[in-house]
């Protein structure tokens, strides 16, 4: 098999032509690393070697551009690289973060669940279901939310204060603030007994 053209594309990439025919895309970085050129006979086994190394570099690159933005829990950072590459070269990918100390589920997992308890008043049932979303641990999700200790009674009274508590003295208002709330994880219990504070004081001026 000879290499008969090569077209430079976007995002670092290749267009690599085998015997006249269009083959693949591969890094161009990796391609010029292992000097590959026009007019080169090529193996099937370089060829695999090929593929694979420009594999694990799209991978590489992918991994460290997304934590560039923001920080990613280590399923969902595998998940999101994945999508570029073949599973394997991701995982390797953030393995090597790890590593490094770029990705930390734990710490991850702290943060986000300050800002689901503190920030967004999600109940700790909801932080839970959305750490695990995120790719962590259900049990570590569940020890970090439990170490945090929020006060259940009182994110239910912000939310109600800040999105429902002008409607709460017809049916719809209601049972509009009772899904709301069900949908964040809280019990119908705790949500009943806080709307019951809200009519209360209103019946009480």
């Amino acid at each position: 098999m000879t290499i008969t053209a090569i077209e430079p594309k976007r995002k670092g990439l290749s267009a690599l032509y085998i015997d006249g025919e269009f083959a693949f895309k591969v890094d161009t970085e990796v391609l010029l690393s292992m000097r590959i050129d026009v007019g080169n006979e090529i193996t099937d086994e370089k060829l695999h070697e090929l593929t694979k190394n420009s594999d694990t570099k799209r991978a590489k690159d992918k991994a460290m551009w997304l934590i560039s933005y923001r920080d990613y829990a280590r399923g969902e950072l595998i998940e999101k690289v994945a999508k570029d590459s073949s599973k394997e070269a991701a995982l390797k990918a953030v393995e090597r973060l790890e590593e490094l100390g770029l990705v930390n589920d734990e710490k991850y997992a702290k943060r986000y669940a300050h800002d689901l308890l503190f920030i967004k008043h999600l109940s700790p049932v909801g932080a839970v279901r959305k750490l695990t979303e995120k790719g962590i641990n259900r049990d570590l999700a569940r020890e970090v939310v439990e170490k945090l200790d929020c006060d259940i009674d009182e994110n239910i009274r912000i939310i109600i204060d800040k999105k429902y508590a002008k409607n709460l003295f017809d049916e719809k208002g209601r049972r509009r603030c009772v899904n709301g709330l069900m949908r964040l994880g809280y019990s119908y219990g705790d949500i009943k007994s806080a709307m019951h504070q809200f009519t209360d004081l209103d019946d009480g001026e």
